[in-house]
């Protein structure tokens, strides 16, 4: 397996996969850095009904021996429901591998998870970065007891 550097992801090595090389579809390209931490897919063009499918079997793809999965969507300028069906799929999938997944969004994506996930269970995130190096976030304290007002 050999690593790179993925662009825009503050440096994190991945390996590319032989089971994660690009696809592509009439609309869309589908690349991936796949590692045993994370897979990253990355999506750009359209989402639609032809090719969303396909979407969700390579992220399982990519993401089978991964821990994480991470959905880099922001490339995509066109996002129909069949992309929303393919979150969800991929949602139920990493739910039952034990694999922790997040969506980064386009303006497109953001625009439908509005409407199709108002209460949001999908797992949305603005960057990926956090997400591989969470070394980066300030550790957050959890208030366990509420102070008396």
């Amino acid at each position: 397996m050999s690593v790179v550097r993925t662009a825009g992801l503050a440096g994190a090595a991945l390996g590319v996969d032989p089971a994660c090389r690009p696809r592509e579809s009439r609309t869309a390209r589908f690349t991936a850095h796949c590692g045993p931490s994370a897979a990253v897919v990355a999506v750009h063009g359209e989402l639609d009904a032809a090719n969303a499918g396909r979407l969700a079997e390579y992220a399982q793809q990519c993401a089978a021996v991964a821990k994480w999965l991470i959905l880099d969507l922001r490339g995509v300028h066109f996002f129909g429901t069949a992309g929303f069906s393919a979150l969800h799929t991929t949602n139920v999938w990493c739910a039952g591998a034990d694999v922790r997944w997040a969506v980064v969004p386009s303006h497109a994506v953001s625009r439908l998870l509005r409407i199709c996930d108002p209460e949001h269970a999908l797992p949305i995130v603005d960057s990926a970065e956090a997400l591989l190096n969470p070394a980066d976030e300030p550790h957050r304290l959890l208030q366990l007891i509420s102070q008396s007002r």
